[in-house]
């Protein structure tokens, strides 16, 4: 029988950072909101949680990775989002912030997840923060934890 490893999803002892872009703040404080109540309900301290907040998602992999860095969290959720307008900017803010965040993760062993919203419009980005498609604050921290304790699994 093989030997499995598999994270759980108690944040219990867990230390969890969380990189915010400030820019749609009215739908990244959701994410953050949706992020916090997941490290409460999983047995994690809500009040000893850090988050750094960013002027926008494209700054999310240098905060990710600064705090990864650090040593002092076993987990950094990125949170944010980028809805489509009329220009290209969408499309190049959301591929470098996406692969920036990939590379953090990879760089420095601490496991980063991607709760980016990255939406046509804000009535996709709204449904995605707390509405009819529940909150991706809330699945990225749930994966974070996971992969946490996934990780904590190998030593």
């Amino acid at each position: 029988m093989p030997k499995v490893i598999e994270g759980n999803l108690s944040a219990k002892g867990l230390r969890i950072a969380i990189a915010a872009g400030r820019f749609n703040d009215f739908i990244t404080g959701r994410l953050v909101d949706g992020a916090m109540d997941v490290i409460g309900r999983s047995g994690g301290d809500p009040e000893g949680t850090v988050v750094m907040k960013v002027p926008g998602s494209f700054e999310l992999p240098l905060a990710a990775k600064a705090l990864a860095q650090t040593g002092n969290y076993d987990a950094v959720v990125c949170l944010g989002a980028v809805i489509r307008g009329a220009t290209q900017h969408f499309e190049h803010v959301a591929g470098q912030m996406a692969r920036g965040i990939s590379t953090a993760m990879l760089e420095t062993g601490v496991p980063v997840s991607f709760g980016v919203i990255t939406a046509d419009n804000l009535e996709q980005a709204i449904e995605r923060a707390g509405t009819k498609d529940g909150n991706k604050g809330a699945a990225a921290t749930l994966a974070a934890i996971e992969m946490a304790n996934a990780i904590k699994g190998l030593k």
